[in-house]
């Protein structure tokens, strides 16, 4: 994994995401974000206007502290998947 991120970050294939945004936005933006997010234990994510919802005010950070998610597992995750946290 890491030697593919390595070349994901050469090639300019990192997408930043900024852990501050609603998970709403996120989500509109990188519609693939809703499977990983679901994989680390955001069921809910995938119920019917949840987004619309809850995840118009809710953020990554806070998110994942309510489904008792390490932030740290999280950050790793979405690096795995070839984004860059940030905030």
């Amino acid at each position: 994994m890491k030697a593919q991120n390595a070349s994901a970050a050469a090639s300019g294939d990192v997408r930043q995401i900024d852990l501050g945004h609603s998970v709403h936005d996120l989500c509109v933006q990188y519609p693939e974000l809703k499977k990983i997010l679901h994989g680390l234990g955001f069921v809910d994510i995938l119920k019917p206007g949840m987004l619309q919802t809850a995840g118009r005010f809710m953020t990554l950070p806070n998110g994942a502290r309510m489904k008792g998610i390490p932030l740290d597992v999280l950050r790793a995750r979405l690096v795995e998947a070839g984004f860059e946290p940030v905030g």
